[in-house]
């Protein structure tokens, strides 16, 4: 008793926190619901003042101790036939409302057919002498040593079996066990419960009070919990196999990646449904029932979410399969994406569901959260941002998996896009995390994206080559471009472009199609070092920063073309004609004179190559 007192106790208080939580979650709606009929009371007082004592109507099956009594007696008569939705009938005209409403369907049904069974073996009701009073005391059918059974009249409910005559239930069936049942009684022991049935048969040292339980009800609950754990392991084992066989056998592709345990939540929903079975079968008091039905219901919601959780594994090994096949990447960053979203879906609607299951109110509980809508959108607007972000990315296909990108300071490769974060391998291994919401305002550069990879550099060789050397060189370098299988023949420019402080300086502006990072290093490295086999066979020495110390001659003498040696000094004049003819012929040498050549168009280049 003192357990039973605790239990109960433990669920006054539940109930009380409960209630609490409502309270606080639905007051700004109710007030809002309510405000109409404040304004209306003000106005009609009288009129609220009716509203506010008028009695719900009573079921005309519950309007009198003989309409309830009509009314159990028929609707067992219809279950015994056949017809077993009729014990819901049954079930009304008892006062459960001390039971809770967790176990109150089992044990209202159990209520009905004890009920049932008792009366049989006391006499049959003549319903034409009950009394037809609307209210009033109490109506008692018949006393029994261990209490009565009696209809009592309920505000807004009607006449019901009272709450102590359904907890003296099973004390009076024990009473009246021995008693055969009377004449006239419909005898159909095989529609009752099964329990029952079984209580029946089970020896009197059997059902011996021990801790609560009778001693055949401790004894049916190891085999109940023995035999659900094996068919646990049974069912959880076969399916291994099958999945195995499967996988290893047909299979393909991204369906060979799936475990062997994929299918293990129905294991433990087999085992769920088998103890439900069995505990319903032993007919246990309401504190115990709640416990264990409690814990049963939960492994079974449990189970149920689990294995929507495997079915999106599933769905995603199919989506994964079906983007394999495409060469598009889009939809191999959504595929990731997808299974998270149904993910956190399964979450949501599996924590409402096993709620619901549990006798869980959560409509107040979801009204609350209306209230605290505002702190909360205030609280995620961070995790919004970089959702935003994440389709911001899949809708303008910023870059996708596998892309080296540079955004802002990080630079690497993207090997995953999440809700939250884009994950980058940096080249030097480590990874960084990128807040997708930064997407949305920063720059990023897709090199990912590029179609060829610029080389932009400048070969130093010595003052002292020739021109005719320097020329020669250049074009042989020319040469090495056109014959790279890798490099792009249509734009490339290679030229004297600097007289630096220690050298000539050859810019070389050449591009790459290479598909990845890799090959555009190891062609690169081709390219260089046949550059460098070119010099070494021309002459051409590669210049690094000397310093030359020049002593400066006091003449100023012009250098006399035919011999070589220095002129005496004459006017200016003289010194700018000497240099006007000297280019003159320079450039009749190399381009003509009065000649415009083309400009540079090797093959129809895009003007925008080196962008």
């Amino acid at each position: 008793m003192r357990y039973g007192c605790a239990v109960d106790e433990c669920i006054r208080i539940g109930l009380m926190q409960s209630a609490l939580i409502r309270l606080a979650g639905g007051l700004m709606c109710l007030c809002l619901m309510l405000a109409p009929q404040f304004v209306l009371a003000e106005d009609d007082p009288a009129a609220a003042s009716a509203a506010a004592v008028e009695p719900k109507p009573v079921p005309d099956e519950l309007t009198s101790p003989r309409a309830t009594m009509e009314t159990f007696l028929g609707a067992m008569a219809a279950t015994r036939a056949g017809e077993t939705d009729r014990i819901e009938l049954a079930i009304t005209t008892l006062d459960l409302s001390d039971v809770n409403p967790l176990v109150r369907a089992e044990k209202g049904s159990d209520a009905a057919w004890i009920l049932q069974e008792v009366i049989d073996r006391t006499r049959i009701p003549n319903t034409k002498r009950f009394s037809t009073r609307k209210t009033g005391k109490p109506y008692v059918f018949h006393t029994y040593e261990s209490g009565r059974i009696e209809i009592v009249f309920i505000e807004d409910a009607g006449w019901k079996f009272s709450t102590d005559t359904v907890a003296a239930l099973p004390a009076m069936l024990d009473e009246v066990s021995a008693t055969e049942k009377v004449e006239g009684a419909n005898d159909a022991a095989v529609s009752m419960p099964i329990h029952l049935r079984l209580r029946a048969m089970i020896p009197t040292s059997w059902k011996e009070q021990k801790f609560i339980l009778e001693q055949w009800q401790w004894i049916g609950i190891g085999l109940i919990i023995l035999v659900g754990l094996i068919i646990d392991k049974l069912v959880s084992l076969v399916l291994a196999l099958v999945v195995r066989i499967w996988r290893t056998r047909f299979a393909k592709g991204a369906y060979r990646q799936i475990s062997d345990s994929i299918l293990r939540p129905l294991g433990l929903m087999a085992m769920a449904f088998a103890w439900w079975a069995g505990l319903n079968m032993l007919g246990l008091p309401a504190q115990a029932l709640l416990v264990l039905l409690v814990s049963v219901k939960f492994l079974a919601c449990f189970s149920t979410v689990w294995g929507a959780y495997r079915l999106v594994d599933l769905i995603s090994a199919f989506l994964n399969q079906a983007a394999s096949r495409t060469d598009s990447k889009l939809d191999d960053a959504l595929v990731p994406l997808v299974t998270k979203t149904m993910k956190v879906f399964v979450t949501v609607m599996g924590i409402v569901f096993i709620a619901d299951n549990l006798d869980i109110d959560v409509t107040s509980l979801l009204a609350g959260l209306g209230l605290g809508g505002l702190a909360f959108a205030l609280a995620a607007k961070d995790v919004a941002g970089n959702l935003f972000g994440s389709i911001t990315v899949l809708l303008d296909q910023t870059f996708h998996v596998g892309d080296w990108v540079i955004i802002g300071d990080v630079e690497g490769s993207v090997e995953h896009i999440g809700f939250r974060s884009t994950r980058v391998r940096t080249f030097y291994n480590s990874q960084v995390s990128v807040p997708n919401s930064t997407l949305i305002t920063s720059s990023v550069d897709n090199m990912g994206k590029r179609t060829y990879r610029r080389l932009s550099c400048k070969l130093s060789i010595a003052y002292d080559t020739p021109p005719e050397r320097i020329e020669a060189f250049c074009e042989g370098i020319r040469e090495i471009v056109r014959q790279h299988p890798y490099t792009r023949k249509d734009s490339y420019h290679v030229y004297l472009n600097e007289f630096s402080a220690s050298a000539l300086e050859i810019m070389i502006y050449i591009f790459w199609r290479t598909p990845e990072w890799g090959t555009e290093l190891r062609e690169r490295h081709r390219f260089l070092l046949d550059c460098l086999r070119l010099a070494k066979r021309l002459g051409v020495e590669y210049a690094y920063p000397t310093q030359t110390l020049h002593v400066k001659q006091s003449d100023d003498a012009l250098l006399n073309p035919e011999s070589g040696e220095f002129l005496p000094a004459g006017s200016e004049t003289d010194a700018h004609a000497y240099g006007i003819r000297e280019a003159r012929a320079i450039v009749a040498a190399t381009t003509g004179v009065d000649v415009i050549p083309p400009p540079v168009n090797i093959g129809g280049g895009d003007d925008d190559a080196g962008e």
